[in-house]
């Protein structure tokens, strides 16, 4: 009877249903509601919820816990990234961007059937995109770029026919573009740019009429701009650059709405019409470089008044250039070289006239266009904003406008490779934000104007090729930034300035050669530590080779040919292990060849015309024909039979020298006898003496009472640094008021007083700009008569490696180039200790921790107490003895084998990889098989950036607003990183036969570092 009423009363007057009737109808609606329709959407929530589940399963890896909210004791709708709608309690929205998430993408997503925005943009997915999306009908938003995505674009997404925007950007996807896409009429964004798609641009495209926003670029899709895009009336925006597109860009023009129109870096042909500024008077932004496009470039372009971005350079546009860009008053890039526009006239560049309108300017690149005539004055009246200027490589004469001086906001400034006339303008020196001055191969006459001095920020100075006379001015010291300075090939003359040889920061290149430079070398060219390379050649330098030179440790090129120089190679030059190139011929240096430069690691060396007599060597360099030269030295004999040079003589004098010799080792092996049986018996009785291996080296003497005072009295303020076997103190030697670290054996701890014999043993012989130096030793007792002992070393104020790499607010302050010499520090200190101490010695415990660094950054290896000196049977490894830091130490340590220099190459390897990655080798992730070194090899060759520090990558961050130079150069820091990183897999290999040998680590790194250096310098300037 109850089912029926609702049926009569429907069909009832209104007016004369009674309250009651009107309440049981409600009533019973209500009830029949909750009974038969919840259950159905509660279903369907349980299938909401599951499917979220199920995502999660997938997910291998939450670096920011953001799905540790997706559990059961929070209604899934409330989870992190998920937003349900208010009526059916179902997921609308999915959004995960940047949670840096990795595994796979859950098929299981197709079940969310209500989802209309699915954002999982920025993280490190893999695997296929599951073809389950297709089910997703209500899908409007599909964000699923920068992940690690492959396979196919799967067809079937046609089937989200309510898809308004897709970005799939910045995957591994391969194939073509799926023809079903051309399906979805709503679709208006479509961004597929950086991934491995072929088949060209596939024409059905054109049949989407609602696009607004294409994006293919860096695709090898290949093939031409089809001309059904021409019926895209309401797109905005094309981006197709870097595609391998041929043919012309026809298909556009009739695209009114198109406000960047970016297609730069194909084979594109063909002219510009010249309507083709009112064809797009929206336009904002327009990119065509790197091309063939011809022709002249319109002159309509002026009525883009909306313009900002002019990209047209590395193409084969002609004619004269007659853009008025007074009418384009928001510019602020514009791009034109690399092209051929000169009409031979002298108002070439009339046009920068027009510029001064132009306020928001930033960057202007003129070079390479074979513009002719003069620099107008005009010049100074460009935007203050202009930090980025170049016209190098045109045709240029004339003289340099002194308004030239009013651009104060320029950074970068190229007028190298024309044919300017008369001095520098002294208004140079205005320019105080400059980094770069680029002026070689002109005709500039008359002196380097002493203002050059005022700018301090200046990283590059090129004036080669011209004819500048007089002194170099002092006023160069000033520029405290300076990393390179070529001044060669002019008419300079006088002495070379001691002020610019002490500017530390040259680290690249010091080129003065092909003057007229006379006087000794100054010693304090001693003081070009971080030097790369150093000419001086074609001068008429004159005198001896300071032995100074030899404290410029990271020169790998040295050149002073052709001057007046003599005397004697000095030994300090044996210091320059990375040494390369080495050329000193057409002197008149003397003296027998030295046998160190055997030892270095040279790939060229020119002894030529000299005076030099007796044997020629025959290892290292000398092996090698192609890369030496002796000739001209009349007095020299002997070396490899290719040189054709005579056999020398054995003289009488070292035939009697042979008897002499075995004496004075019988003599010195007696004393050394003698000397070894009076210590061992009167040890106990002189604790307050030096440690045996210090005797005899020179080094101060000092008592346990003076450690307690320089250290007050070791107290907890003192205190740097504490571990198993010793404490390390700050204190200040009354000797020189010098600080220095004292480190305290704990000798009640098991193998402690054996340390600090090792240490003794390990540096009483070794002397290396990248070793801890130790001052001195104190063997005694202390004021309780307990034994004492300590070493001395010099302190090092910046700390150890493992402070900047773990600091206490978790952010490491250290930039790639900072790390990079460090890792070469360090390097060249291993080789120094494998190769070239006799004997060998192997460190045993390298680790951040044990590299400490000086005020200057440069990184010194500390704590030998478990050091071996190889070929002896001193301190050999016990069953039971320590082998190192776990972690850090060789596996083969933990079978029992013996210490070798490769197990210090494989800890080395750890520290590499640490240093990069901000892992430990012990920290939480590395379980169930995974370690360090599996952790970078998997990020080779492609995914390197994937593993590196954020804060190295933060450190680093550019500045540049031209996108196209700073993906260049954020290319060129990735391959650094992975071939830093390559060398740290390569050291850190379980098999020590396989691991990488030092000094090729070293040379590696030197390169690496080079490259990184050039980064650096030119990351302003635009390819030419």
């Amino acid at each position: 009877m109850s089912s029926k009423l609702p049926v009569t009363c429907l069909h009832c007057d209104h007016k004369v249903l009674s309250s009651f009737h009107i309440f049981f109808f409600y009533a019973l609606a209500i009830f029949l509601t909750s009974t038969a329709i919840s259950p159905s959407y509660a279903r369907e929530n349980e299938t909401d919820h599951q499917t979220l589940l199920n995502i999660k399963l997938m997910i291998t890896q939450d670096p920011h816990g953001a799905l540790t909210s997706w559990n059961n004791s929070l209604h899934f709708c409330n989870w992190t990234g998920v937003t349900c709608g208010k009526r059916h309690r179902r997921v609308t929205y999915l959004v995960l961007d940047s949670l840096g998430l990795e595994g796979y993408l859950s098929p299981h997503v197709g079940n969310l059937s209500f989802l209309r925005v699915f954002h999982l943009g920025n993280n490190s997915l893999q695997g296929a995109i599951p073809h389950e999306l297709g089910r997703l009908s209500r899908l409007r938003t599909l964000f699923l770029y920068m992940n690690k995505f492959n396979g196919v674009i799967p067809a079937n997404i046609s089937a989200c026919s309510n898809l308004g925007q897709i970005s799939i950007s910045y995957n591994e996807l391969v194939g073509s573009i799926p023809k079903e896409i051309s399906y979805l009429s709503k679709l208006n964004f479509l961004s597929l740019q950086y991934n491995n798609l072929t088949g060209g641009i596939p024409p059905f495209l054109g049949n989407i009429s609602s696009m607004e926003m294409f994006s293919v670029v860096g695709n090898p899709l290949g093939g031409s701009i089809p001309e059904t895009l021409g019926h895209w009336k309401i797109v905005k925006q094309i981006y197709c650059s870097h595609c391998n597109l041929f043919g012309t860009i026809d298909s556009l023009y009739n695209l009114s709405l198109l406000t960047h129109i970016h297609c730069t870096n194909n084979q594109l042909t063909g002219s510009l019409p010249l309507a083709f500024g009112a064809m797009f008077p929206h336009l904002v932004s327009l990119l065509l470089w790197h091309n063939q496009l011809t022709g002249p470039l319109p002159p309509s372009i002026s009525n883009c008044s909306r313009l900002r971005d002019l990209q047209m350079n590395q193409n084969n546009f002609s004619g004269k250039l007659t853009i008025d860009f007074s009418k384009i008053k928001d510019m602020y890039f514009i791009s034109i070289g690399s092209n051929n526009f000169g009409s031979k006239e002298v108002d070439d560049l009339k046009f920068i006239s027009s510029m001064k309108n132009c306020t928001e300017l930033e960057i202007v690149d003129l070079s390479d266009s074979n513009f002719q005539g003069v620099l107008p004055r005009s010049i100074g009246n460009l935007s203050n904003k202009v930090h980025y200027l170049s016209l190098e490589q045109n045709q240029l004469h004339g003289i340099l406008p002194i308004s030239i001086g009013n651009l104060v906001g320029l950074s970068s400034l190229y007028l190298a490779t024309n044919h300017f006339k008369g001095s520098i303008p002294s208004t140079i020196g205005n320019l105080q934000k400059l980094q770069v001055l680029s002026l070689h191969k002109n005709q500039l006459s008359g002196t380097i104007p002493d203002a050059m001095g005022n700018l301090s920020l200046l990283n590059t100075l090129s004036l080669f090729s011209n004819k500048l006379e007089g002194v170099i001015p002092s006023s160069l010291g000033n520029c405290h930034r300076l990393l390179e300075l070529y001044i060669n090939d002019n008419k300079l003359n006088g002495k070379i300035p001691t002020k610019l040889l002490q500017l530390s920061s040259l680290s690249i290149t010091l080129n003065l050669s092909q003057n007229n430079l006379f006087g000794s070398l100054p010693t304090e060219v001693g003081d070009l530590k971080m030097l790369t390379s150093l000419d001086f050649s074609y001068n008429n330098l004159s005198g001896n080779i300071p032995s100074s030179l030899g404290e410029c440790g990271s020169l790998s090129s040295l050149s002073l040919k052709d001057n007046l120089l003599h005397g004697m190679i000095p030994s300090s030059l044996s210091s320059l292990k990375g040494l390369l190139e080495l050329d000193i011929s057409y002197n008149k240096f003397s003296g027998r060849i030295p046998k160190f430069l055997e030892e270095l690691k040279l790939e060229h060396l020119n002894l030529s015309y000299n005076d030099f007599e007796g044997e020629v060597p025959t290892v290292g360099v000398f092996t090698n024909e192609s890369a030496f030269s002796v000739m001209g030295n009349s007095r020299l004999c002997g070396g490899i039979i290719e040189l054709g040079l005579p056999k020398c003589k054995e003289t009488n004098k070292h035939k009697r020298k042979f008897p002499v010799f075995v004496i004075v080792i019988l003599i010195a092996s007696t004393l050394f006898t003698i000397i070894y049986l009076a210590y061992a018996l009167c040890k106990k009785k002189s604790k307050n003496k030096l440690s045996p291996s210090l005797m005899n080296e020179g080094f101060i003497t000092i008592s346990y009472n003076q450690l307690l005072k320089t250290t007050n009295g070791f107290s907890e303020a003192n205190l740097i640094g504490n571990g198993g076997s010793s404490s390390v103190y700050k204190g200040i030697l009354d000797e020189d008021d010098r600080f220095v670290a004292v480190k305290v054996l704990h000798l009640q701890n098991r193998g402690a007083e054996r340390s600090f014999f090792r240490e003794c043993e390990a540096l009483q012989n070794i002397r290396h700009r990248n070793l801890l130096k130790i001052i001195t030793s104190c063997s005694s007792i202390d004021f309780q008569g307990n034994d004492f002992k300590a070493l001395v070393y010099e302190f090092m104020p910046k700390g150890s490696l493992h402070d900047w790499l773990h600091s206490s607010d978790g952010t490491s302050r250290l930039n790639l180039l900072q790390i990079t010499n460090i890792l070469i520090d360090v390097a060249s200190a291993l080789d120094y200790i494998h190769n070239y101490c006799v004997p060998p010695v192997v460190h045993g415990d390298l680790k951040p921790s044990n590299i400490l660094l000086n005020n200057d950054m440069v990184a010194h290896v500390g704590d030998f107490g478990l050091a071996r000196l190889l070929g002896t049977n001193s301190y050999k490894n016990s069953s039971t003895g320590v082998r190192g830091t776990i972690g850090y130490a060789a596996p083969e340590y933990g079978l029992g084998n013996e210490m070798t220099s490769s197990g210090d190459i494989y800890s080395f390897g750890i520290l590499i990889l640490e240093v990069l990655t901000g892992k430990t080798p012990t920290d939480d992730i590395f379980k169930e098989g995974l370690s360090l070194h599996k952790f970078a090899s998997m990020a080779l060759p492609d995914h390197v950036i994937d593993v590196i520090s954020v804060n190295i990558l933060n450190v680093y961050e550019e500045k540049e607003t031209d996108m196209k130079n700073k993906e260049a150069n954020e290319e060129k820091i990735e391959e650094c990183l992975a071939s830093i990183i390559k060398i740290g897999v390569s050291c850190s290999l379980d098999s020590p036969q396989e691991r990488m040998d030092i000094t090729k680590i070293v040379h590696e790194l030197q390169h690496i570092l080079s490259k990184l250096k050039v980064i650096i310098i030119r990351n302003a300037k635009l390819p030419s």
